[in-house]
């Protein structure tokens, strides 16, 4: 999951500045929180008015130390979902009951994102997501999107013991898809996850904005321009 502080124009500025003029694409590797989904800061927020929290409940519990080695754990699969719950609620004061699923209450599939995906792969590119995973249980954020059935490859860093920002995931993803980082379009949400994909190679995305990443990819991607308006 990643912070939106950043303009809505660094996306397009980080994919024009790290592409190279004449580039092909064979690969395209996508973030999954927040970038085939409603931005994260949203369903956060609303999360906090639902809960009638104090309004920088949810992020002074997520930048506390005790927050960032509660996500670390679940990413990697050191505790489970329920024990998230339970610690997360403590730092936020909130009740534990499917914590997990009371937050993503509205996480919805960003579905003109997704039709470029489709595109793409229908182009014949390579296409991964790349998951620093919340877990699957008792809640799963994953049900409503048929990742297996719409990517190449998938990702879950709880599955492989890596979680972002370790080069060595971008490097996996790489791996099974069979294409070079210089081949590669990676967008997440997240700035500090896009270093170690631009090091392997990657045009890189800072993706906060649904629509104007579409944009982005389909131009890189050499895809047709949608007639959709973008986010749903």
């Amino acid at each position: 999951m990643g912070g939106g502080c950043a303009s809505e124009a660094a996306g397009i500025y980080a994919a024009v500045m790290t592409n190279i003029a004449g580039r092909r694409y064979a690969g395209l590797i996508l973030d999954f929180f927040g970038v085939l989904t409603s931005n994260m800061v949203e369903v956060t927020t609303q999360f906090v008015l639902r809960e009638k929290l104090h309004p920088s409940a949810f992020l002074r519990a997520w930048s506390h130390p005790a927050g960032q080695e509660l996500y670390r754990a679940l990413e990697l699969g050191e505790i489970d979902q329920t024990a998230w719950n339970t610690g997360f609620a403590q730092l936020i004061g909130a009740k534990p009951d499917n914590l997990m699923e009371r937050m993503f209450w509205e996480l919805y599939p960003a579905y003109d994102l997704l039709r470029v995906v489709r595109e793409a792969r229908t182009a014949g590119i390579r296409t991964a997501v790349v998951s620093n995973s919340m877990g699957r249980t008792p809640f799963d954020p994953y049900a409503q999107f048929d990742l297996r059935g719409t990517f190449d490859v998938v990702v879950l860093s709880e599955e492989r013991g890596l979680r972002k920002p370790d080069p060595a995931i971008f490097a996996l993803a790489l791996e099974e898809l069979g294409v070079a980082g210089s081949e590669c379009v990676f967008a997440d949400d997240s700035e500090e996850n896009l270093p170690p994909a631009a090091a392997l190679g990657m045009t890189v995305i800072h993706a906060l904005d649904e629509r104007e990443t579409v944009a982005v990819l389909r131009r890189l991607l050499e895809l047709p321009a949608s007639a959709s308006a973008g986010g749903h």
